[in-house]
């Protein structure tokens, strides 16, 4: 029998909100890496993937977004898949960023709603879903040991009012950030984040690419830490008052999954079970 597993994305301007019905012949089509592997996130980093695991490299996660309706981001993307989550990782070359920066988690979730605000005219004109932002599920956190930041917001969907989350993690490179985007059920946030923290332990920088590696001389960002909230370069427009303009952008590479997840959990460890 046919198994169907749905995830609902949104994406800043080019978002969408739809449910992507996959059958399982489409998804076993996909080139999975079934853990334990080692594998590449580009040139700058390496992530293990334990057994009972799966890994798309930038390829398979373009076959992936096109099977389950997911628009593609704007650079490789990879896709890991946990047990009832699903993460995505990609890199930005945008230069070294200074951890110095304090935080005003109130004034950037502000910011997110002008932001969401914009994104909704552009789903309204294209007949898409519409959403709510309805504060943080946890707030802005950094790690200075770890140089990563993570933060995770709870949304819903206006027309069904299903509940939306997404975690983020932003890990800091000497060059770079890779932006991990894990998207659950929200009744399982709680066991899907302690299970992905575990795995991304796994993930690791390449020789002359981690934070610790920055060299002077080397191009910094013209922005800090709640920039990689709120939208990277947006932030820094936003200085000169264009939030007019670029309030839309500032929900840029939110993933936002709705219903399925337990579908997709069943069909992941089913991916496993198969010759």
């Amino acid at each position: 029998m046919k198994r169907l597993f749905s995830v609902l994305v949104a994406l800043a301007l080019a978002c969408v909100s739809v449910t992507a019905l996959a059958q399982d012949d489409d998804a076993d089509g996909l080139p999975w890496q079934k853990g334990p592997v080692t594998v590449q996130l580009g040139d700058q980093a390496t992530l293990n993937v334990p057994e009972g695991y799966a890994f798309l490299d930038a390829a398979g996660t373009v076959k992936f977004n096109e099977v389950a309706h997911n628009p593609p981001g704007d650079g490789d993307e990879y896709t890991m898949a946990g047990k009832g989550w699903v993460a995505f990782f990609s890199y930005g070359d945008v230069g070294y960023i200074k951890d110095d920066e304090t935080i005003d988690a109130d004034a950037i979730l502000a910011n997110i709603r002008e932001g969401t605000a914009a994104a909704n005219k552009e789903r309204r004109a294209r007949g898409w879903g519409e959403m709510s932002i309805l504060g943080w599920s946890a707030r802005p956190e950094y790690d200075t040991q770890l140089k990563s930041l993570t933060w995770s917001i709870l949304g819903e969907d206006q027309s069904t009012h299903e509940k939306v989350v997404n975690y983020n993690a932003r890990l800091l490179g000497r060059h770079g950030v890779m932006s991990v985007v894990m998207v659950t059920d929200p009744a399982t946030l709680a066991t899907s984040i302690m299970d992905f923290k575990r795995r991304v332990k796994g993930f690791e920088y390449v020789s002359g690419e981690s934070y610790a590696e920055y060299q002077p001389g080397d191009h910094v960002a013209a922005y800090g830490l709640a920039a990689l909230i709120t939208g990277g370069a947006a932030a820094v427009a936003a200085k000169k008052g264009l939030f007019s303009v670029i309030g839309g952008f500032l929900v840029a590479a939110w993933k936002f999954v709705l219903a399925g997840l337990v579908a997709a959990s069943a069909w992941f460890k089913s991916l496993f079970k198969r010759k």
